[in-house]
């Protein structure tokens, strides 16, 4: 029988700070999203006002 590879140990904090990262970049991406909107809704309202 073939024997399975060593796996490294878990590392909770190395897991953490993966998380926390995406999370933080998540965070960053909605409000940049949430700030376009925001200037597309006021140029729309100066095209049409």
């Amino acid at each position: 029988m073939t024997e399975k590879p060593d796996l490294e140990p878990f590392d909770e904090a190395e897991y953490r700070r993966r998380q926390r990262s995406r999370a933080n970049m998540m965070a960053w991406m909605l409000g940049a999203l949430a700030i376009l909107f925001f200037f597309i809704t006021i140029a729309k309202m100066q095209i049409f006002a």
